[in-house]
């Protein structure tokens, strides 16, 4: 358990919390939320010991193993793997004490070594390793790399694998999507549900966080305000309380409105259906939860540009790559405005490329392009951070785009991006990375693009920066193509994807849901088509092989059983969250109910209504992953034996 009690942190002149009370129970999920600056780091530092209290007490018992995400990685001669299995200190330490007693020739300590190395699951070590990097997208070919040669993007995911390898009782993660694509965002989400310890998670991904935790930690006002549930169901909390003020609620009513109005779009499509249902459920929740953003400073939008062309931009049998080596083949893709279309695709398999290539960052190989009069894009990746003048503030960043635009005018802009006062003169060198990415989207908003090339975009944005920039693309008249892990920015702003894999791009007829168990299908036919077998090899395996292949169907078979016990708890939740379910919707057919002075009760029921309906589908989602999970094990263990 971890207590804080009338806890006061500060730093420097700044108060972070004060006399703030808190308790997580052990084996809890917990989510740790809150606007940039308000602490979120420092209370991590606080329980690893790098900060102390500056009044009331932290309690934490003794003998505790953390574990915790480093935020930078030195450049190191050190090989992936390695670096990777040093998370594992237990492990390195009866290695080390192993090859020293093997140096020594001391006989009679190894046999005791190597029972303290298999009571470890030293044997399997390298194999975990190996899972958790291939999970975060890395290949076989990076295991042996030197830590060096990667990007500080790789080495982020080279902390998370570290992470993730070490034996802890609480993990600490902050930030842990920033630097993943959707499919290892997927793969990690799943990894944490089946974390024993206790998990502290500091995320602005909302759907992720809704996912994993099991409760969210609210950090304002030097408080720590902690609720039970998924994100959804803190915004509803919070929704709640927001909402009885008049003012608040009449700009809540606003932004449903401007949701209706974009579900009505697409709900007016036949052949965007199921995309349609996605945001008509949103739209259920949207009710609920767009007034627990109220009170966010951020309310920007993306104006476009006043003249259009039809086509926007156009590729024709277009082969896209670089340095002569093709990694699509046969693009075709027209965009009109009005075009919203998220890709989807496996880790280096083009998304990046296919956008480079569209905004002219990479020539084409073959084929044609060809671009609209009028085109004028806006076009959002990391690197836009990168070439930001350091020394240059918002405000004169805008001005030399815009000499002739008034001082007042760009700061009246600027302030909707959260640039209020002096924070529009600051030289950007002094900013985070959340305030460097506002300041290349408000360069974007200023100069109406009809056309939005967004890569990554919500890296280091917090929730209601996030918030703010899915509000402004559903009002964006222009066209829009979005790469995202931020699965809550696709659902609703999105109306079709396309694929690209395999060297090429295609639509993609489904929606999320169905595109994660694509990623489950793909995955299972890879591990597969990777297992060993002595009918294809067209020989024995030798003793050393088929003593590896018994340790690796040994390691397969021990996963099976937390996996079963999963879906076994999954399906009494479904059973009860039905059960519950039934009862209210009799309550609901009673007609007496739906008179003027049971408008209380109905509501209430209304309410249980949707929150068991969210429960129950989240539940059963979790089901059928699990399930896949099950079936590819089983697959692999299968393959063993054959």
């Amino acid at each position: 358990m971890i207590q804080l009690s009338q806890l006061s942190l500060h730093r420097g002149t700044q108060f972070l919390l004060e006399q703030a009370d808190l308790t997580i129970h052990s084996g809890w999920r917990v989510g740790i939320i809150g606007a940039n600056g308000v602490g979120k780091s420092s209370l991590f530092k606080l329980l690893l010991g790098e900060l102390h209290a500056d009044a009331g007490d932290l309690y934490l018992p003794n003998n505790l193993t953390f574990a915790h995400m480093a935020q930078e990685v030195t450049a190191i001669d050190r090989t992936v793997i390695d670096y990777v299995l040093d998370g594992d200190q237990p492990l390195r330490a009866v290695q080390q004490a192993i090859a020293a007693a093997e140096q020594a020739h001391q006989t009679d300590k190894l046999g005791e070594l190597h029972a303290q190395l298999d009571a470890l699951d030293g044997y399997s070590a390298k194999a975990r390793a190996e899972q958790l990097l291939m999970g975060l997208g890395f290949t076989t070919q990076d295991l042996e790399k030197a830590v060096k040669s990667l990007s500080g993007g790789w080495r982020i995911r080279l902390n998370l694998a570290q992470a993730l390898m070490c034996r802890s009782d609480i993990l600490l993660l902050d930030e842990p999507t920033n630097h993943l694509d959707l499919d290892a965002t997927l793969w990690l989400e799943q990894w944490l549900k089946s974390y024993p310890g206790t998990l502290l998670l500091i995320s602005h991904d909302r759907d992720f966080i809704d996912q994993v935790v099991t409760h969210v930690v609210h950090m304002s006002n030097q408080k720590l305000d902690i609720y039970k549930g998924q994100y959804s169901h803190f915004e509803r909390a919070r929704a709640e309380r927001l909402a009885q003020q008049q003012a608040q609620f009449e700009k809540q009513q606003q932004r449903i409105a401007e949701i209706e109005n974009f579900v009505r779009r697409f709900r007016a499509k036949a052949s965007k259906a199921k995309q349609a249902q996605s945001r008509i459920k949103e739209l259920e929740r949207m009710e609920m939860i767009a007034a627990a953003h109220v009170d966010s400073p951020f309310s920007f939008t993306f104006p476009s540009s006043d003249k259009v062309s039809h086509p926007l931009l156009s590729l024709r049998k277009a082969d896209c790559g670089y340095s002569g080596k093709t990694i699509l083949a046969g693009t075709s893709l027209t965009l009109n405005p009005g075009s919203r279309i998220g890709l989807l695709g496996p880790n280096g398999a083009g998304k990046s490329t296919l956008i480079k290539t569209l905004v002219s960052d990479l020539a084409l190989l073959k084929g044609e392009r060809h671009c609209g009069e009028h085109l004028r894009i806006g076009y959002f990746a990391q690197h836009q951070l990168e070439a930001l003048d350091l020394e240059a503030s918002p405000l004169l960043h805008i001005m030399r785009i815009s000499p002739e635009a008034t001082d007042q005018a760009v700061r009246n802009f600027l302030g909707s991006f959260g640039f209020i006062g002096d924070a529009a003169l600051e030289p950007v060198k002094r900013f985070s990375g959340g305030e460097k990415a506002r300041v290349a989207l408000a360069l974007i908003a200023w100069q109406k693009p009809n056309l939005l090339l967004l890569d990554e975009p919500t890296n280091h944005l917090d929730l209601e920066v996030r918030h703010a920039l899915t509000v402004a693309l559903q009002g964006f008249e222009g066209a829009v193509i979005l790469v995202s892990h931020d699965r809550h920015l696709l659902r609703n702003t999105v109306d079709q994807f396309l694929l690209v894999a395999n060297g090429e791009v295609t639509d993609f007829s489904g929606d999320l849901d169905d595109y994660q168990r694509w990623l489950a299908d793909q995955r299972r036919q890879e591990a597969q088509a990777s297992q060993p077998s002595t009918e294809r090899q067209g020989r024995s395996l030798s003793a050393t092989e088929r003593k590896e292949q018994k340790r690796l169907e040994a390691e397969r078979r021990k996963q099976l059983s937390p996996i079963k016990k999963r879906l076994s708890a999954l399906e009494q939740a479904m059973e009860t969250y039905q059960t519950q379910l039934a009862e209210v919707e009799e309550q609901l057919a009673d007609s007496s109910l739906y008179e003027a002075e049971q408008k209380a009760q109905l509501k209430e029921l209304l309410a249980q209504q949707a929150t068991l309906t969210q429960d129950n589908e989240a539940t059963e989602l979790e089901w059928m992953e699990q399930s896949e999970a099950l079936e590819q094990l089983e697959a692999e263990i299968s393959a063993f034996a054959n």
